[in-house]
């Protein structure tokens, strides 16, 4: 018997899921280090160990069935994200740049069907299905890449959101087209509508008197697990009610989320709902490579090579176009026709219901089916070739002033969030500052808090000419760049010799580099915020103001002590001026700084050894402020 054999005999096919497993943690590390993504992994993947590759799995349709729950869940994470006031706020882009989209990219592809021979109703469905984005690709490649939150990434939110919403109408539609009787087909209409809205107006009225009264009960029972399992059968039972509705789970999903997204709770909901969301959105990728059915695209080839390229053109560059309409300048008009030009999970519900009434056969299923994978697979390759195509981002300086004849007997270099602060008490007594910035995002949104900010590099000795270091007294290096502001303060003291430096450190070991270079004076950026947050702690545990604020002179001192040995003797210098945690042994007889009495075998260690941080570091992580 093999492993296989034994494994089945058992009820649980472990060689299956150890195949499932290996195959995602191989390609898809593997795949994001050769720039190819995650997404490209996981199809990869699933048609690597599918029926078209190693032959482990023979049924990709039931991975797929379990595998949807990952895009509901990640439905429902998104849900929380998106409380109704901003919901609100984008019901524009929605309802106008979503309808249009939609409409127009339906219209367009149901034509094309209708060229390449389909009939009407063959050819809207086909069409339509193809209209409806992958949400869960989409989502994916926004999160990878930070954009989830961004303008141009809540854009494309809105059009997905509306497209999912098109699911409801769309499997209405097709209903309404299937070859049935007159009064069959207005029998079951007007049922699947009439329940479709009793699902929604159930779960809203669930969602907003129910849900938090019982999280409030469970959270008072302090058991994690029953707190995880309710999050589990919010999410599920909002799927099923939509499900059973006729309507998308994923849908259900996110309105269940957005229900949930004032409450106390939601950071706990999305904690516990995260690893389940990722495991399974993960197999959703595997089971759409699995589900590629490689002996229908060899046999039809020649259609669905027709269909992907012209679903994928047309849609792409109507995409592209309503954008450019919708006034999104030309790098995100392109980026989002890329994005967006595929089909999504939403074509099998559709095709699906396309087939149960009669309007698709199996095998034009098929064909559709597999017209939509190919598109998803796509994807991600076409962003790559997106890079080669578009412009590399560049900052123009037409709206803003560069550093030129700056006369200001103070120069500040870097107007960023430490800069923005320091500027005040100079500005407040009148002095004289000129200040320079190469951000011109951050130079235009100074300009509308009242700050006259020139574009500059200050690295560079050029600029700092132009921007009067040569006739500044002092001069404050607030740059975010560690080795940038070491290269500026470094020019500065050698062709500036007579100004005076102070500058901004990142940690510690920044700080002792930027002595070296001969700067007159540095501050830790977090070091006196870290500081008067510790005596505020001291405060809160109720110990006396005075004291705490004699504890907090003797921690300045001793840190000042210490660093200037770290510059004498080195990184580790200093050590014994550290206060740790570790316990101590008892009695207690030789006194500390603090007049607190050391074990004399434990001070001897202090001076004597190393940090209890990683020593094979250059620079513990404790030491980074």
């Amino acid at each position: 018997m093999n492993a296989h054999d034994i494994a089945s005999a058992h009820g649980i096919d472990l060689l299956q899921i150890v195949a499932l497993l290996t195959a995602a943690v191989v390609a898809v590390p593997l795949f994001k280090r050769i720039g190819l993504g995650s997404v490209l992994g996981y199809l990869s993947a699933g048609l690597a160990v599918g029926p078209f590759g190693l032959r482990l799995f023979d049924d990709p349709e039931s991975i797929l069935h379990v595998a949807e729950l990952g895009v509901v869940m990640f439905l429902f994470v998104i849900g929380l994200e998106m409380q109704p006031s901003r919901l609100w706020s984008l019901r524009h882009q929605i309802l106008g740049l979503g309808v249009v989209q939609v409409g127009v990219c339906g219209l367009l592809l149901t034509g094309v069907g209708m060229a390449v021979g389909f009939s009407g109703p063959i050819a809207f469905v086909a069409g339509m299905g193809f209209v409806l984005t992958s949400t869960a690709i989409v989502f994916q490649l926004l999160e990878e890449r930070g954009d989830t939150a961004s303008p141009k990434g809540q854009r494309m939110v809105s059009i997905l959101l509306l497209e999912d919403l098109a699911i409801v109408p769309l499997l209405a539609t097709v209903a309404f087209i299937a070859p049935a009787s007159a009064e069959t087909a207005q029998h079951s209409r007007l049922a699947a509508v009439g329940v479709g809205v009793g699902a929604v107006v159930g779960l809203v009225i669930v969602g907003h008197f129910l849900l938090n009264p019982m999280f409030r009960l469970l959270a008072a029972a302090r058991a994690r697990e029953l707190m995880t399992a309710a999050a589990l059968l919010v999410v599920l039972g909002a799927a099923l009610a939509m499900q059973l509705g006729g309507l998308s789970m994923a849908m259900g999903a996110f309105v269940a989320g957005v229900l949930l997204s004032g409450s106390s709770f939601r950071h706990q909901l999305e904690a516990d709902i995260e690893p389940f969301r990722g495991i399974l959105l993960g197999l959703f990728f595997l089971g759409v490579g699995m589900a590629l059915d490689v002996s229908v695209i060899a046999k039809e080839w020649q259609i669905i090579g027709v269909l992907v390229a012209a679903y994928m053109l047309v849609k792409s560059t109507a995409i592209y176009v309503i954008a450019r309409m919708f006034k999104a300048p030309h790098p995100e008009a392109l980026e989002r026709a890329v994005v967006m030009g595929q089909g999504g999970e939403f074509a099998f519900v559709l095709y699906g219901a396309a087939v149960a009434t009669g309007i698709v056969d199996a095998a034009l299923n098929a064909v559709l089916t597999a017209t939509v994978i190919l598109s998803m697979v796509l994807t991600p390759l076409a962003l790559i070739g997106l890079k080669f195509v578009l412009p590399k981002p560049t900052q123009t300086v037409e709206s803003v002033e560069v550093a030129e004849g700056l006369s200001g007997s103070v120069l500040l270099i870097g107007f960023g969030r430490f800069g923005q602060i320091v500027s005040q008490p100079l500005l407040r007594r009148g002095v004289d500052v000129s200040i320079i910035d190469n951000d011109v995002e951050m130079i235009q949104a100074a300009a509308k808090f009242g700050f006259k900010v020139y574009f500059g590099d200050g690295s560079r000795l050029g600029i700092l000419h132009a921007a009067g270091a040569g006739r500044a007294r002092v001069i404050l290096v607030c740059m975010n760049g560690k080795e940038a502001a070491l290269k500026t303060i470094e020019l500065i003291k050698a062709e500036f010799p007579l100004a005076t430096v102070l500058a901004r450190a990142y940690d510690r070991g920044h700080a002792i580099a930027m002595i070296e270079k001969g700067v007159d004076y540095q501050m830790r950026e977090t070091l006196e915020s870290a500081l008067r947050f510790g005596e505020a702690a001291l405060r809160a545990v109720a110990v006396p103001e005075d004291e705490a604020a004699e504890i907090l002179a003797e921690v300045r001192t001793l840190d000042a002590e210490r660093l200037q040995l770290q510059v004498a003797g080195g990184f580790y210098a200093g050590t014994a001026l550290i206060k740790g945690n570790m316990p101590v042994p008892t009695p207690l007889t030789q006194p500390s700084r603090s007049g607190r009495a050391l074990n004399p075998e434990t001070a001897a260690v202090l001076q004597e050894e190393e940090p209890l941080a990683d020593r094979t570091s250059p620079v513990p992580r404790t030491e980074q402020e």
